[in-house]
C-alpha cells in the first residue's frame, strides 16, 4: 500500500477530524497506487494518521476512510452502511431521508436518498466509484429496496475524472416514485428531477412552519415541485400561491397537489421570483407568510459578494409583502454563506425595509443530514422563522 506524507504542519487539518486533504498539503507519495486507491496517509514523521482514498488529478486528494489502521473492504462497506441506516432507525420514516450524507455518514462522496421503496444514488469522487458495488449490494440487504436508481449526471464528477452517467443499479424504478413527507404526498421525478429529485433536507423545517400557517395566506417563492407550498395547504392555510421559473416545476408541482387533493387551495405561477417580489411590493399585496426558499445563489468563494447581495435583494422585498405580526420563513443552502452571515444579511435587509424582526427559530438541515462539527462544510441549510413588526 502507498503512503502520502504530509507536508510539515498540514497533520493538524487530519487531527482535528476534518475528512479531506488538499493536493498542496502532500509532500509526496511513496509506493505504487492507482489514482482512487485506498492509500496510508503519515505525518511529516512518520506518524500513521488515517487511511483514506487518493486521486492526485483532484484538488481534494484524499478523503478519509478510516482514522483505524484497518482494512477498507467490502465488509468495511458494508458495516459503514449498516451505521448509517441504524442511526436513522432511531428518528426517521426510512421511506422519506436521506440515508447515506457523505463525510457525516463516513463514507466520503456518497449520497443515497429514499423516496418510498427506491433509493437514488450518487457518487461523487473516484475513490468511492470503486466501491459503488459494494455499496449497492449492502443497501439492498440492510433496505430490500424495490430498485436502486444512479444519477451521477453530476460535473462535479469530471473533476474526478469520472464520467456523467445515470441508469439503473439494481431491481426496477418507475419514471415517478410516490413519497410520504410529513402527511403530505409527492410524487418524485427520481430520473430526471434536480439532483436526486426531491429536496429532504428540509423536510423538518417544512414541517416546522404548521403553526404559523393555519388559516393564514401564504406565499412560497422558489416553489420547485410545491414543496413548502404543499404543506401550507396541509397544514390548513387559507390560500397559497406558490412561485418557480420553471414551466415544468409548476406543472409538476400542480400534479402534486391535485394528489393531495389541495388543487383548489394551492396554485402554482411560472415567474421569476426576483420580479414577481418587486412587483407585488410596490403594487401594496400583503401576505400573511413569506417563503424563501432559493437554489444556491455561490458555489465558490469568489461569488459570496454577489450571492449576498442577492439574499439581501430577496429578502427585502420579501419583508415588504408580509402584513405586521405575519411571518417570513427564509432559507439559504449555500454552503459558502455561513450561517451568521446569513443572519447578517437578514438582518440588513429588516433596516432597509424599515421593519423589525422577532426571531421564532433558527433552523439547520434535517438530523438525516447529520453535522461534523469538524468539517463546517457540511452544515451547510439555514433556516430562519421570523415574525415582521412595523
Amino acid at each position: 500500500m502507498a503512503t502520502a506524507i504530509l507536508i510539515p504542519g498540514k497533520e493538524k487539518r487530519v487531527f482535528s477530524g476534518h475528512p479531506w486533504v488538499f493536493r498542496s498539503d502532500i509532500a509526496r507519495v511513496e509506493g505504487s497506487f492507482t489514482p482512487g486507491d485506498i492509500v496510508d496517509v503519515a505525518s511529516s514523521k512518520g506518524k500513521f494518521l488515517c487511511k483514506a482514498f487518493y486521486n492526485p488529478q483532484s484538488q481534494i486528494a484524499l478523503r478519509v476512510m478510516s482514522y483505524k489502521d484497518e482494512p477498507i473492504d467490502r465488509a468495511f462497506i458494508f458495516r459503514r452502511v449498516k451505521e448509517a441506516v441504524d442511526y436513522r432507525r432511531t428518528f426517521a420514516d426510512l421511506k422519506s431521508c436521506r440515508m447515506i450524507f457523505a463525510e457525516s455518514d463516513r463514507l466520503p462522496a456518497l449520497i443515497v436518498d429514499s423516496f418510498g421503496d427506491v433509493l437514488v444514488l450518487q457518487c461523487l469522487a473516484l475513490g468511492m466509484e470503486r466501491f459503488k458495488q459494494d455499496v449497492v449490494d449492502a443497501l439492498a440487504e440492510e433496505l430490500h429496496p424495490a430498485g436502486i436508481w444512479e444519477r451521477n449526471d453530476v460535473p462535479v464528477r469530471r473533476l474526478e475524472g469520472l464520467e456523467m452517467t445515470t441508469g439503473l443499479l439494481y431491481g426496477e424504478v418507475p419514471d415517478r416514485v410516490e413519497m410520504v413527507e410529513n402527511g403530505v404526498r409527492f410524487l418524485v421525478d427520481v430520473k430526471e428531477g434536480q439532483k436526486t429529485g426531491f429536496f429532504l433536507d428540509q423536510k423538518e423545517n417544512r414541517a416546522a412552519i404548521a403553526p404559523f400557517v393555519k388559516d393564514k395566506t401564504v406565499l412560497d417563492c422558489f416553489t420547485h415541485t410545491g414543496s413548502f407550498a404543499l404543506h401550507a395547504g396541509h397544514f390548513g392555510a387559507k390560500e397559497v400561491t406558490g412561485v418557480d421559473i420553471s414551466a415544468y416545476a409548476c406543472e409538476f408541482a400542480t400534479e402534486n397537489a391535485k394528489l393531495n387533493g389541495l388543487e383548489d387551495l394551492v396554485h402554482f405561477v411560472e415567474a421569476n421570483a426576483f420580479d414577481l417580489l418587486a412587483r407585488e411590493s410596490r403594487e401594496g399585496k400583503k401576505y400573511d407568510v413569506v417563503i424563501l426558499d432559493p437554489p444556491a445563489f455561490t458555489k465558490t468563494r469568489s461569488a459570496i459578494e454577489s450571492a449576498t447581495r442577492g439574499y439581501k435583494e430577496i429578502n427585502l422585498r420579501a419583508m415588504k409583502l408580509v402584513r405586521p405580526g405575519g411571518y417570513l420563513v427564509t432559507c439559504s443552502c449555500s454552503q459558502h454563506i455561513l450561517p451568521d452571515a446569513f443572519m447578517s444579511i437578514v438582518k440588513d435587509a429588516a433596516h432597509d425595509a424599515r421593519v423589525h424582526l422577532r426571531q421564532v427559530e433558527y433552523r439547520t438541515q434535517g438530523r438525516d443530514h447529520p453535522i461534523l462539527p469538524a468539517s463546517p462544510e457540511t452544515q451547510y441549510l439555514k433556516c430562519g422563522i421570523f415574525q415582521i413588526f412595523d
